[in-house]
């Protein structure tokens, strides 16, 4: 079987649809992913990419959106999204940018199946244009129920331009959130959500002995900071000679010069896969992301979530509703409440229920399994 994977442009995307990918090659699949930007690190888990879109660049992109248009940019970053319909005229321009060498590589290929990120409607014209069905892989708590009509009416010129007069016949959803976290049944099929975070060789002091210290993790993601600054890093660092605890602050390549000097327990790092930083962790502060939430949630962890725009309000309403952690503004940060994520045994037991039930859900591995008997019942035979 051949599978083509179309993640929307960026590491949140793809990052989610590896270890099925992985599943999927190791059962004995082809995998190829095409896309874009920042989502070609896809290579890095050593997988087959193809640049879809070579021109595309996001950072440049929003850059000069905050430049030409901040009042648009201001009400982004503010936003509360609960239904990804209210933006499928954006996503609808970002997936025609995609489209063509989406579905060139799709005719070249051959593939027997596509899975994409919801709000990628590149991949619904490929999967329509040649026959064949269409899954989506979610990435967190936000529902896209219903969006893919909605990029079909966004987006009637370019599938009319392809010769695609419909969605694709075949199509599931594959959901990595957590049952009971939804508040409703599961449209599709669940899967256990791994962790991936890419790879990279782990600093010595990561697994030193830290004399029975707790150690708090702390990131915003790859995409907050060149939104949002870092200004909920520098009210952590404030707080942190209060909290009797050691921080680790993993922020990638953002440059952090301008943080000045750090107290004896916050250590700042580059980057470190999120996954093994919370193995060694007690808690986890970060901007509300779907990776960075469900991530705490497999470690067990309590949490304290800072969403900042986009879907993060919706993933730190569905940890704090299910009592797994905090949910707090920038302005409300401070020591109290850190100490108070740490230090609640509720939120930790909470916390390592779920894990339980993440863990006791159908595996990338099941899914492979099932996905190929889904493909081959299309085939008739």
């Amino acid at each position: 079987m051949r599978v083509m994977f179309v993640p929307s442009p960026g590491i949140g995307h793809v990052f989610p649809m590896i270890p099925l990918a992985w599943a999927l090659r190791a059962a004995g699949s082809e995998v190829l992913v095409a896309t874009a930007g920042q989502a070609l690190a896809a290579r890095n888990a050593g997988l087959a990419v193809v640049d879809v879109a070579p021109d595309f660049d996001g950072a440049r992109m929003f850059a000069r959106m905050k430049r030409e248009q901040p009042e648009l940019v201001a009400t982004m970053l503010s936003a509360r999204v609960t239904d990804l319909r209210e933006f499928a005229p954006r996503l609808a321009a970002v997936s025609s940018m995609l489209v063509d060498g989406v579905v060139d590589t799709a005719l070249r290929w051959r593939p027997d199946v596509i899975i994409r990120s919801p709000i990628q409607g590149a991949g619904l014209v490929a999967a329509a244009k040649l026959g064949i069905p269409s899954v989506d892989h979610g990435s967190g708590f936000v529902r896209s129920i219903g969006l893919a009509e909605e990029l079909f009416r966004n987006m009637t010129e370019v599938f009319d331009r392809h010769g695609v007069d419909d969605l694709p016949e075949r199509r599931v959803s594959i959901d990595v959130a957590p049952p009971s976290m939804l508040g409703g049944p599961v449209p599709g099929w669940s899967m256990r959500y791994v962790p991936y975070n890419g790879g990279g060789v782990l600093p010595p002091w990561l697994f030193a002995d830290r004399g029975g210290r707790r150690l708090i993790a702390v990131t915003l993601g790859t995409v907050a900071p060149g939104m949002s600054g870092l200004g909920p890093v520098e009210r952590i660092i404030a707080a942190a000679p209060e909290v009797d605890a050691d921080f680790v602050v993993a922020l990638g390549d953002v440059d952090t010069s301008g943080l000045g000097e750090l107290p004896p327990n916050v250590r700042v790092a580059g980057w470190i896969p999120l996954n093994a930083l919370l193995r060694v962790s007690s808690a986890l502060v970060h901007h509300g992301g779907a990776g960075s939430t469900l991530g705490a949630l497999v470690a067990g962890l309590p949490q304290l979530v800072l969403p900042s725009g986009a879907d993060r309000h919706v993933n730190a309403d569905a940890v704090r509703d299910a009592g797994a952690g905090l949910s707090a503004t920038e302005d409300e940060l401070d020591a109290d409440l850190i100490a108070r994520t740490l230090a609640d045994d509720g939120l930790r037991r909470r916390a390592g229920e779920i894990s339980a039930e993440i863990r006791a859900l159908p595996s990338p591995a099941e899914i492979a399994g099932r996905l190929a008997d889904f493909v081959h019942e299309g085939h008739g035979d």
